[in-house]
């Protein structure tokens, strides 16, 4: 048996997943691969490090910090999420990233990415931490509009979740067959299509087929939670999700919602621990 997890994105809706899954290392509830797609990236990064409560410490702690995030940044670097001080300084100087820990964990880290040159996913094995593996992080988290796209290793990059919101089916086939799933969603949620999508084919008109992408997004989206209600039925994973709507948008500056909606993810967490063992020991 090999144990997947899988974690979604929602940008700052991500601060509940990793409320549950900080439950989860609190329980020494440990799976063979983590896959996880934008914050599910950026947050889920901690999990492999072992450091429970580090992504909502730092959240908090530069939540109105304009060196952190804001319009400034967006304005002067192109990237609302500073990507100097968020991805290569803080975890670096501010709030330390445990380096050896991570490298030395041997559960599988993926990050997903979006190629905007092809559309396609690219998948990243994350297995050690330098400045370029970093930007792959970054890359998977940094949305459309709100941030620049980032080169790494040759390719062009932006979100995961524009081309692979809910990497289920690509963990199966990785052969991990005892599969967990956190949504950021609550059950019967249905995406719709981008209403920011003018506004998109102005910005990126360089890259038709991740534009292609974009506009279908909701499609693909909505066949990704129909298949994994499916193996929710069939009992090849395990689903959590919030019973409503998280009380946040995709941007905070609010040190009390963050911790609010970290401490909704660790109630959940609580909720479901006992399930969650058991369905991992099986």
């Amino acid at each position: 048996m090999k144990k997947g997890l899988v974690l979604e994105g929602g940008a700052m809706r991500g601060l509940w997943t990793a409320g549950v899954t900080d439950v989860m290392m609190e329980n020494d509830v440990w799976p063979d691969a983590l896959i996880g797609v934008s914050a599910g990236a950026a947050f889920g990064c901690n999990y492999k490090s072992r450091q429970v409560g580090r992504a909502i410490r730092y959240n908090m702690r530069f939540a109105k910090d304009a060196r952190y995030s804001g319009l400034k940044s967006l304005l002067t670097t192109g990237n609302y999420f500073n990507a100097e001080f968020g991805y290569h300084v803080v975890p670096y100087k501010y709030d330390l990233f445990d380096v050896k820990t991570f490298e030395q964990n041997p559960l599988t880290f993926t990050v997903v990415c979006t190629d905007v040159e092809t559309g396609e996913a690219v998948y990243h094995d994350m297995n050690r931490v330098d400045y370029d593996e970093l930007e792959w992080l970054r890359a998977s988290a940094s949305m459309p509009l709100a941030s620049k796209v980032v080169e790494v290793q040759g390719r062009k990059l932006l979100d995961g979740g524009v081309s692979d919101s809910i990497p289920l089916e690509y963990c199966e086939r990785r052969g991990y067959d005892r599969n967990i799933a956190i949504l950021t969603q609550p059950k019967g949620y249905r995406k719709e299509h981008n209403r920011l999508m003018p506004l998109m084919r102005m910005s990126l008109k360089k890259y038709p087929r991740f534009l292609k992408v974009l506009d279908e997004r909701h499609l693909m989206y909505n066949r990704q939670l129909d298949y994994v209600a499916q193996a929710e039925q069939e009992g090849r994973c395990l689903v959590i999700r919030p019973d409503e709507k998280i009380p946040i948008g995709h941007i905070s500056h609010d040190p009390r919602q963050m911790h609010l909606v970290y401490e909704l993810g660790r109630k959940t967490g609580e909720k479901y621990i006992e399930k969650i063992r058991e369905y991992y020991q099986q």
